[in-house]
């Protein structure tokens, strides 16, 4: 049931464009309208799009009670597609050649004969399709929630999340702006003077090591993107929870508190010394974690727990896109559904708003005058708390 049940994974947008007004009788008749399996294309020339109910792959069923869950509209975006397994699709040509070649046993196909095989072949791959035969249909969930105007896509899949936008828009006229590191720390700087906007414009990446390269290499260096404070942002946490603190106070007033747990992914920002996976209880602790950084890698996605107003928030953080994975979200356990999906719903916009005021403490450092002490503070403490890399274990 997508966001409703079990460990969520998503990525988020905002809502910038919505003329469609509060979620009602409307919204469900446009979820039937582009209802998956209305489309008559062939499925083999092009796969079908459309929403699903949400509850399971194959419910089509829409209404307000079950899809409208308080200022939160729940559903699903299904692809069904007719995909031939490559074996077979040349087992058929085989069988057309051998036919069309019964008469010149042992000789070679000309093109054209090659050309009549494939053309029997593409007309097996319809006739299939339309059978319903080789069907496959995969399923993004979504939670399109109107109080935090943020739509929720539930995997990571670039192309599939495309398919979710570019439906909506369709069916609903939405417009997106995806959350990464970098929207955050643009929405942060915006909110601010004029003086905290060209401080973000014209920032790059850091060099935390005094030998080291402000080049990242998994960075389009576009002028726009500032993707990569998403790694330094992790670094930054690292630090900070070491060195100064495992709690940190939010610009609301509240403070979280957190540790890097399960999982850690590191990179070097130059291509030069590989990667580094480490699964443990305390990943950070380990040996290979502190050579890691040591040497200049950085953390791209990182195993957190969050603990915010009692609530505590198990999650994977990917550093520049900021996408959440296998988020562990409460059970509450209230006699009614509905209270329960509710309550579900508000963890998950509770974990995306302590994550961005999380995200907001480290802006106020780097974006601005005092990210020269802060980077200062972080590159001894690399050079001193850190074993010296040996240069052939890269």
């Amino acid at each position: 049931m997508g966001f409703l049940s079990g460990s969520v994974t998503f990525e988020r947008f905002r809502v910038t464009e919505d003329q469609t007004g509060s979620f009602g009788k409307s919204h469900i008749e446009k979820l039937k309208k582009h209802r998956i399996g209305k489309s008559s294309a062939n499925l083999h020339e092009q796969p079908a799009t459309g929403f699903s109910g949400g509850a399971h792959l194959l419910d089509t069923d829409f209404d307000e009670a079950k899809n409208i869950i308080g200022e939160a509209m729940h559903f699903g975006v299904r692809v069904d597609a007719c995909q031939i397994p490559g074996p077979m699709k040349r087992a058929w040509t085989a069988i057309e050649l051998a036919g069309i070649m019964k008469d010149n046993e042992g000789g070679r196909p000309s093109k054209t004969q090659r050309e009549e095989a494939n053309e029997a072949v593409e007309a097996r791959c319809i006739a299939e399709a339309e059978k319903g035969n080789y069907l496959r249909m995969s399923e993004t969930s979504v939670l399109w929630d109107a109080a935090t105007e943020t739509v929720y896509l539930g995997g990571t899949s670039e192309k599939a999340n495309d398919n979710c936008l570019e439906i909506l828009n369709r069916a609903f006229g939405l417009e997106f702006s995806k959350v990464t590191s970098g929207s955050l720390a643009v929405t942060y700087a915006e909110g601010g003077d004029s003086d905290l906007t060209a401080s973000l414009y014209n920032t790059s990446a850091t060099a935390f090591h005094p030998e080291g390269s402000n080049n990242v290499v998994w960075w389009n260096g576009m002028n726009d993107n500032y993707d990569y404070l998403g790694n330094e942002f992790l670094l930054w946490l690292w630090w900070t929870w070491q060195s100064k603190s495992d709690t940190i106070k939010l610009s609301d007033g509240s403070e979280v508190s957190g540790m890097f747990a399960r999982s850690l992914s590191l990179d070097c920002p130059i291509g030069e010394h590989g990667k580094e996976s480490i699964s443990a209880e305390s990943p950070i602790a380990l040996p290979e974690a502190i050579l890691a950084i040591g040497m200049g890698k950085l953390p791209r996605k990182a195993g957190l727990t969050l603990v915010r107003e009692d609530q505590q928030f198990d999650f994977t953080l990917q550093a520049e896109t900021f996408s959440i994975g296998s988020a562990k979200i409460s059970q509450i356990g209230n006699d009614d559904a509905i209270r329960d999906s509710i309550d579900r719903i508000e963890s998950i916009r509770q974990l995306s708003e302590t994550l961005d005021l999380l995200f907001e403490a480290f802006c106020q450092k780097r974006i601005g005058k005092k990210w020269n002490a802060e980077q200062k503070k972080i590159t001894d403490w690399l050079r001193s708390d850190q074993p010296k890399p040996n240069k052939r274990a890269a």
